[in-house]
């Protein structure tokens, strides 16, 4: 049964390559292509057929991409493209794109330009009048997306966060109110720093979601409160290893004429209650949620009790 199956998706692939040989790939262009997070399957046919069609490939680390290119057999030219070089190297490609060669723009992992070099190459090309193709493919902000639960029309996506705490912390604060879910990337040796950060400022209850070395071998997708991931991220050394999407949910809509007044009354019961009966107390008087008002309460400033 498998060998049949084998074979089926083979005949299927074959098939699909014929399709993708009837396709246009234009000279003189730009091709913004995507490649694989970590697992190689996910690349795909039309980006085979661009690197293999290529003059050259414009990379961030031309190790990394010599060795993607080499379990892919392909041998092209690569042009060094990271974020000290991308004004210069946007000239050389314009150029050769004028000549009429087809350049291929990739990243370390995942789609060029998001959190990576490329972006200020792309504008340079469009605004020279040539031409942009994305050759769309893995994206790491989607890919947690899409398995994270979280439910909100929109998502924001912040990317990596500054490395200094209280910038960090600043920064966050400022998307707490957010009613979109949050996208951030995170490196392993600032993963517990940066949750910290996030149990400090957003409220106990609120989902985050943390994606671990997505697509690969040892992959992880954990959703919890916020008051609980720095536990879990404790609770094993593999927790903090590899890289990380970290996706924390929207802050819930709120009538905010009933708020200010909760809220009043929350921080003046707080001068002499405890959080819970603050919030359970400021609850009754002004109809606002008890919940909601007990996850404030632990944002405020502390007080006597």
């Amino acid at each position: 049964m498998d060998s049949l199956a084998n074979a089926a998706f083979i005949a299927r692939i074959t098939a699909l390559a014929g399709e993708l040989e009837q396709q246009s790939f234009p000279d003189g262009a730009l091709y913004v292509v995507a490649t694989p997070i970590g697992n190689m399957g996910d690349i795909s046919l039309r980006a085979l057929k661009v690197l293999s069609l290529c003059s050259a490939i414009a990379c961030e680390d031309t190790r990394k991409t010599g060795q993607l290119l080499a379990r892919l057999d392909i041998d092209k030219p690569l042009l060094s493209a990271h974020q000290h070089n991308e004004r210069e190297v946007a000239d050389k490609i314009i150029s050769r794109l004028h000549a009429g060669e087809r350049i291929a723009l990739v990243s370390d992992a995942g789609t060029p330009a998001i959190s990576d070099p490329g972006a200020r190459i792309v504008d340079a090309v469009i605004t020279a009048g040539l031409r942009v193709i994305p050759i769309a493919g893995v994206s790491a902000a989607v890919t947690a997306l899409s398995v994270s639960g979280l439910i909100a029309d929109q998502f924001h996506f912040v990317g990596f966060l500054p490395a200094r705490d209280k910038q960090r912390e600043a920064v966050l604060r400022s998307l707490q109110p957010s009613e979109a879910t949050l996208v951030f990337y995170e490196a392993p040796h600032r993963i517990a720093d940066t949750i910290a950060a996030m149990a400090r400022v957003f409220e106990p209850s609120r989902q985050v979601v943390i994606g671990r070395e997505l697509s690969k071998v040892f992959e992880q997708v954990h959703r919890c409160p916020v008051s609980e991931a720095a536990q879990w991220l404790a609770s094993d050394p593999n927790h903090q290893r590899g890289e990380f999407v970290v996706l924390i949910e929207a802050a819930t809509a709120v009538n905010n004429d009933g708020l200010d007044e909760a809220v009043r009354v929350l921080d003046i019961l707080l001068e002499a209650c405890s959080v819970s009966q603050a919030a359970a107390l400021a609850s009754r008087i002004t109809g606002v949620k008890k919940n909601q008002l007990y996850d404030i309460a632990l944002t405020r400033t502390p007080r006597s009790s």
